[in-house]
């Protein structure tokens, strides 16, 4: 509450001009909610007041975040990519943003480059064009040539951008709780977990050592791809502020016919486009989580290239197979599992409504019925989905939004160059190879052995944690004789039974573990005999402590127990 009360004190300025700039936008009600109301005059504060949020059309709340730069720019743009949180007809608008900015002056370029690498442009590029290839709030990009004339893109950080952010980050986090406390909408999707997604992107995009490290990333996940391109990173001329770049020539995806005059299949490249995106989902589990038009070029030869690595997404293979099980589901057009699906992915804001959650996934899958995933337009399916999880109060992590998000974006450019593409017939094969794999004897049996390991340990602490619960219940019903009282005498006997019981699920599961361990060895035809002699001798002797273990427990099962201390 200290730390609050000296942020609003420090940051009262920008406090009171984000409240004027939502009055005059209309979205008054956003800022008095969020307390700002407190910031403006008495008389604007009455009209804040009384400002709804049905007066408010999408334009406006976008040219507010505009007006207030570009922290809220990149946080309209990130809204613009969540279709569980925004309704369509805002996503459109906010999606129109421009983050574009007034280029930072040639003297202050050149200032800052020698600051990051210890000399003046001329002395560290054989040419460097002060006049910058574009300009935007965080940063902007120029041209240069290295010393033996490769051609590189030099990223520069805007000065004082870093300070401006963490500014309206920590102004973002206290409005997102006074929010949460005031106004049920918020509270319900947890702003403050919101702006801190956000500023974990934010803060990615800031730092261009990461951008850097995500740029190899992505030249080691497709560097067996000759139809792919990825930038190489010039350490040497790089730091957080500053970002050298090889620099990629090509052709825009929009234009249909410079690529028509460079003779290049577009059918073809649909489908080597749509295979990119599927091998980041499926294959790698690292998506590149901005993928418009301007970040991808088309060169000569045909190669897809890459640029712009500051916003980037992770899924680990759990969120993969659940991901590939949606789809597949969607594909099927089968309700009941596309329900379970969704419920395994999203995070519950509130109680969900199965049966009702069920009956308007069944509503929207009736459309798509009898036709296969390879002729359902996904863009239109994902909208849908959408808008039933924001009905429901569902939220999915922000990986899936962005991957889905980029499916969308994916069959818009396809359909650009083939008006016949099929976007689903595309990624099917990599949805369901996905879940073969993960049903191979071999993850299953690395899965049980975890799942094994789990299970003793739960089997360790379990009685431990009855007996203490059950002392616990006890002395407090001591204390309090009343219509709640229960009978504790045979609870003791319980917990010898979920004990014994417990002996039998881990005797089970690590002797499958460990014959899945040894048929993953022997599967593999790797180990010799020495190996697999040793593995042998090792299960053994573990299936021989686990037998002694449990002869043992078994034993003390039969002898008195002492009655728990009241």
């Amino acid at each position: 509450m200290i730390r609050r009360s000296m942020a609003v004190i420090t940051h009262r300025a920008r406090y009171t001009e984000i409240a004027q700039v939502l009055s005059r936008h209309g979205l008054g009600y956003l800022g008095a909610v969020a307390g700002l109301d407190r910031r403006v005059p008495l008389y604007r504060r009455l009209v804040m007041s009384g400002q709804q949020g049905d007066q408010a059309p999408p334009v406006h709340v976008r040219l507010a975040l505009e007006e207030l730069g570009a922290t809220f720019v990149k946080l309209g743009q990130i809204l613009s990519t969540r279709p569980d949180l925004m309704p369509v007809e805002y996503q459109l608008e906010l999606a129109k943003l421009h983050d574009a900015a007034p280029p930072v002056p040639g003297p202050v370029v050149r200032e800052l480059i020698s600051e990051e690498l210890g000399c003046a442009p001329e002395d560290v590029f054989a040419t460097f064009d002060m006049v910058p290839l574009a300009a935007a709030s965080i940063g902007q990009a120029h041209a240069a040539t290295l010393a033996d004339g490769t051609e590189v893109v030099v990223k520069i950080r805007r000065p004082g951008v870093v300070e401006q952010v963490e500014e309206d980050l920590e102004i973002l986090q206290n409005l997102a709780a006074q929010a949460n406390r005031r106004w049920a909408a918020a509270g319900a999707y947890d702003l403050v977990a919101l702006v801190e997604e956000f500023a974990w992107t934010i803060r990615g995009e800031l730092d261009y050592l990461r951008e850097g490290r995500n740029a190899e990333r992505f030249a080691g996940d497709f560097v067996d791809d000759p139809d792919v391109h990825i930038p190489r990173v010039f350490w040497a001329t790089s730091t957080s502020r500053v970002l050298t770049l090889e620099r990629l020539r090509g052709l825009k995806v929009s234009d249909t016919a410079g690529l028509d005059a460079a003779g290049i299949d577009r059918r073809a490249l649909a489908e080597r486009a749509t295979r990119v995106t599927a091998r980041m989902i499926f294959e790698h589990g690292f998506f590149h989580a901005d993928p418009h038009p301007g970040n991808l070029f088309i060169e000569p030869d045909g190669r897809i290239g890459l640029v712009d690595f500051g916003m980037v997404g992770t899924l680990d293979e759990e969120l993969r197979e659940r991901l590939s099980l949606l789809l597949l589901a969607i594909g099927r057009t089968d309700a009941d599992r596309i329900t379970t699906a969704l419920l395994n992915l999203g995070v519950a804001t509130e109680a969900v409504d199965r049966v009702a959650l069920r009956r308007d996934v069944k509503a929207f899958v009736r459309r798509y019925e009898g036709r296969s995933l390879g002729e359902i337009k996904v863009s239109a399916l994902v909208n849908e989905v959408f808008a039933v999880m924001r009905r429901h109060r569902l939220q999915l992590p922000r990986e899936l939004v962005l991957i889905l998000k980029m499916v969308v974006m994916t069959e818009g450019m396809g359909s650009q160059l083939d008006p016949q593409f099929q976007l689903g017939s595309v990624l099917r094969p990599y949805a369901e190879q996905l879940v073969v794999e993960r049903l191979s004897p071999v993850l299953l049996a690395r899965r049980l052995q975890q799942a094994g390991v789990e299970v003793a340990q739960l089997g360790v602490e379990l009685p431990d944690l009855l007996r203490r619960l059950v002392r616990t219940l006890d002395r407090d019903l001591d204390r309090d004789k009343s219509q709640l009282n229960i009978r504790i005498d045979n609870l003791d006997e319980a917990v010898a039974r979920l004990e014994k019981l417990g002996n039998r699920v881990i005797a089970g599961t690590i002797t499958a573990a460990l014959l899945g361990g040894l048929g993953e060895l022997v599967a593999s035809q790797k180990a010799g005999r020495k190996t697999l002699a040793a593995v042998y001798a090792t299960g053994a002797g573990a299936t021989g402590t686990l037998a002694a273990y449990l002869g043992w427990s078994g034993l003390r099962g039969h002898r008195p127990r002492r009655r728990l201390p009241r």
